[in-house]
């Protein structure tokens, strides 16, 4: 009892400290979550527990809503638009293109427009942080990936509203600290489509965009939205399905980025693990670098090096081709096995239904074959009852005799009596016959 007093105590405090706190302007995840849910936090086994069941069991995120990818579902046409051309021309804005930088003039552009950028958010208290491939290059050493072309940032759903409402076409002027001489104007264009919180047709996945009014490049913004909150709570997702747990980016890091404050979620590396696989944690060489664990830099590799490196990646592919032959020889050479050896059995089979036929037939033969026979028999029987009943109707007649009369029965008896002395029978028949 005693403890369920305690329990009940500690609730109405985190309750009471809940509906006085106060947000600011940039309203963060962390206070949509007050705002949704003034429940105590549950433990740790059961965050895991409920994370792995929204993840249908096996870990994996499911798609909000179980949606599925769709490459028209209408919506707003495209906002933002790139020149195109060619894969690093999609990475500068058509309306302040002016042709492709070199690798010199980027990295600078780069470098000062994500100070900007950072310098801005920090300046107004909004809430932003790396993400992609700018965190992954802040996890190697705190600078932005040498060979990248892409900025990429996150901020919750609430704060890109707030964008949209009081910042947007904002122009902000920057003069570097370090460089004097650097002066540069952003402009901060904020997506009319950022109410639409699902992909929808694809067309403006892009929330937002810090760009440079030099040369077009820019800094993309997304923005993460609980879009399911009752079947899939504490799932926080962009319209390029990216989906995050609040754990995952709760409480934030603070860290520094090329040489500027700036914010990290909280479970970085699994998140990195996650969209990258655990290999781009480890590996050393990667697009034409090669990192230093000296100076903690990616650099780019010598003429001979990289030479060297597409040497080994021609006799790889070569081998990997050869493989596949091989491996597509022995596939066609094991289905023409398999085919013969169907045919065999085919063969087989059909021979066995033949004999099956013919050995039935020959059956069906025999069978008729002896019901003939029977019914000849069964013929032969009935004739011969048929002429035995008169034979034995006249077994008592006597014979005809040789004129067709019948002979009379002679009693041999009274013959010897009358027959005269001395002579025989044939000498009276002899006399009997007329002359």
């Amino acid at each position: 009892m005693r403890l369920m007093l305690v329990d009940f105590l500690i609730l109405f405090a985190f309750l009471f400290l809940l509906i006085e706190a106060v947000p600011t302007p940039a309203s963060t995840l962390e206070t949509d979550i007050q705002e949704r849910d003034t429940t105590t936090k549950p433990s740790s086994e059961q965050q895991q527990a409920k994370r792995i069941e929204r993840r249908g069991g096996n870990g994996k995120p499911k798609r909000p809503g179980g949606r599925k990818k769709k490459k028209d579902e209408g919506g707003l046409p495209k906002y933002f638009h790139e020149p195109g051309g060619s894969e690093l021309g999609n990475h500068y804005d058509s309306r302040f293109e002016h042709g492709i930088q070199d690798y010199a003039d980027r990295k600078n552009t780069q470098l000062h427009m994500l100070r900007a950028y950072l310098t801005f958010f920090h300046e107004n208290h909004l809430e932003t942080w790396l993400a992609h491939g700018t965190l992954l290059g802040w996890w190697w050493n705190g600078r932005m990936l040498p060979w990248d072309w892409d900025i990429d940032t996150q901020v919750s759903g609430s704060t890109l509203n707030y964008l949209g409402d009081h910042y947007n076409q904002t122009r902000y002027d920057y003069q570097s600290d370090e460089e004097v001489s650097v002066k540069r104007t952003y402009l901060l264009d904020v997506n009319p489509a950022i109410k639409e919180r699902e992909r929808g047709n694809g067309n403006n996945i892009i929330d937002a965009r810090w760009i440079d009014t030099r040369n077009g490049l820019y800094i993309d913004i997304t923005g993460l939205s609980e879009t399911h909150p009752d079947d899939q709570p504490g799932v926080w997702v962009c319209k390029n399905y990216h989906r995050y747990e609040t754990m995952d980016l709760y409480p934030m890091r603070e860290t520094m980025y090329e040489g500027v404050v700036a914010k990290v979620p909280y479970a970085y590396d699994r998140i990195l693990a996650n969209e990258y696989a655990s290999k781009a944690l480890v590996i050393t060489d990667y697009e034409g670098h090669r990192w230093d664990p000296i100076v903690k830099e990616w650099l780019p590799k010598s003429d001979e090096e990289l030479k060297e490196d597409r040497r080994i990646r021609e006799e790889k592919e070569r081998a990997e081709k050869e493989a596949e032959e091989r491996k597509k020889e022995k596939e066609a050479e094991e289905e023409m096995h398999k085919q013969v050896e169907e045919g065999r059995k085919r063969k087989a089979k059909e021979d066995a239904k033949k004999e099956l036929a013919k050995q039935k037939a020959d059956k069906q033969a025999e069978v008729q074959r002896q019901k003939e026979m029977q019914q000849r028999m069964k013929g032969a029987n009935t004739s011969g009852q048929h002429n035995h009943g008169p034979e034995h109707a006249h077994e008592n007649e006597a014979p005809l005799g040789p004129q067709g009369g019948k002979e009379k029965s002679v009693d041999h008896t009274d013959s010897h009596k009358t027959q005269p002395p001395g002579e025989s029978a044939s000498d009276m028949s002899q006399a009997s016959r007329p002359g």
